[in-house]
């Protein structure tokens, strides 16, 4: 079974929403084995519309519309697929009474342009929205279904996993799945993993393995086709083991994991503590460690020590190193970690310092130029990087870098 997804809204096309319905209901239609070779995005116009939904039915067997049925007058999906199907629009005694009992629960009176909400296609399948205002609607035309969808994903999300998907599977008698999992990695470029994997990346359906790179990071995300899950689980974990055999060291963890999260799950598996001490990151890595629930097991303290006073008050940095080798420099960022971890009392002191830019770079010293240092014990570890970017970029790339650091030293 073959499902076209048509996304529509003129906020779309111009950037101002991201739009995760759609990535969410391919997701989804992934799950039960259906599969979706394009996606469509379109504004509020009714021609663009009736001619996306007419080319998308030529070549799918379900057309998935999302977004324009709201109350105001550029929601525009049902009186276009109406017009488009030759189906008058008649008013759904259900769906009134539903919009009368929605504004009635919060005391308020019920808008009247939220009454077109209730006019639907003659013959269509009305599916409620418990939790909005507009309905969903299965129309449909040329022997094929229409399925449209409201756009706020607090209600097309539970309304397409306990009403669309049931419907597809009936319809279409589903029974297959795809699923997939994504393996992360970091420290690592993409050409090189490229060299390691390519192999894999040359595999045919029904299992496939791609290659993603993100800032500072790159994923290589494995999708099986089977007739159940066990047997695409079986597929997926095959691969995977190739992988963690050539890319060992470099991975940090899988699907929704993060390696702030990985480097916690270290930290409380060997019962160790941290600091941080900051001056180009500005606080970032700190961020992104408390981003992880149950943090305060583990990370102590945070030190933005952006100026070289700073440095030296409250952290113990000697004004002669800082004067002999410059703030952004090898030594500074070991003194930074010893000192951090000295004023914290913790088990582990990281440090970080570098050139952010757009300014402050010299002949020696360029932009991206950021050394990062990590004491343990009796552990002394200070290496340089140099990255490429924006200031932000910069700025994080650095903040993996270090969380990658201490990752691998746990």
């Amino acid at each position: 079974m073959r499902a076209e997804i048509i996304s529509i809204g003129t906020e779309l096309l111009l950037g101002h929403i991201t739009n995760t319905d759609a990535a969410f209901v391919g997701r989804s239609l992934a799950a039960i084995g259906a599969e979706c070779y394009h996606q469509t995005t379109v504004g509020d116009n009714p021609g663009r519309i009736a001619e996306a939904v007419t080319h998308a039915l030529g070549r799918s067997d379900a057309v998935i519309t999302i977004g324009g049925l709201g109350p105001t007058i550029d929601d525009v999906t049902i009186a276009t697929l109406a017009r488009l199907a030759g189906r008058r629009l008649i008013e759904h005694k259900g769906v009134l009474k539903d919009l009368h009992a929605y504004f009635r629960f919060r005391r308020v009176k019920t808008p009247t342009e939220t009454l077109r909400q209730a006019l639907v296609p003659e013959g269509a399948l009305i599916i409620r929205n418990r939790v909005g205002t507009a309905p969903a609607i299965i129309m449909e035309y040329r022997d094929k279904p229409i399925i449209c969808l409201p756009g706020p994903p607090r209600e097309l999300e539970p309304m397409f996993e306990n009403d669309i998907i049931p419907y597809l599977k009936k319809t279409f008698n589903l029974s297959g799945v795809i699923k997939s999992r994504t393996v992360k990695t970091t420290g690592l470029a993409e050409s090189l993993i490229n060299g390691k994997v390519k192999d894999l990346l040359a595999i045919k359906p029904p299992i496939t393995v791609g290659i993603y790179a993100k800032l500072g990071e790159v994923d290589l995300k494995i999708m099986a086709k089977a007739d159940d899950e066990k047997a695409a689980d079986r597929n997926i974990r095959k691969i995977e083991a190739i992988i963690r055999k050539r890319l060992k060291g470099y991975i940090f963890g899988c699907d929704d994991e993060t390696l702030e999260g990985a480097v916690g799950k270290l930290l409380i598996k060997n019962k160790k503590t941290l600091a941080v001490a900051e001056s180009c990151t500005g606080g970032l890595i700190s961020s992104r460690i408390t981003d992880s629930p149950g943090s305060s097991k583990y990370f102590i303290d945070g030190v933005v020590s952006y100026s070289n006073e700073s440095k030296e008050n409250l952290l113990g940095v000697k004004r002669a190193t800082l004067k002999r080798y410059g703030a952004v420099s090898k030594g500074v960022a070991l003194e930074m970690a010893m000192g951090v971890r000295h004023y914290s009392c913790v088990d582990i002191g990281l440090a970080v310092t570098g050139i952010t830019g757009p300014i402050g770079a010299t002949r020696s010293k360029p932009i991206g130029l950021v050394h990062i240092a990590l004491v343990s014990g009796k552990r002394r570890i200070s290496k340089e990087f140099r990255f490429r970017g924006t200031r932000w970029e910069i700025k994080f790339q650095a903040s993996q870098a270090a969380l990658n650091l201490l990752r691998k030293n746990l």
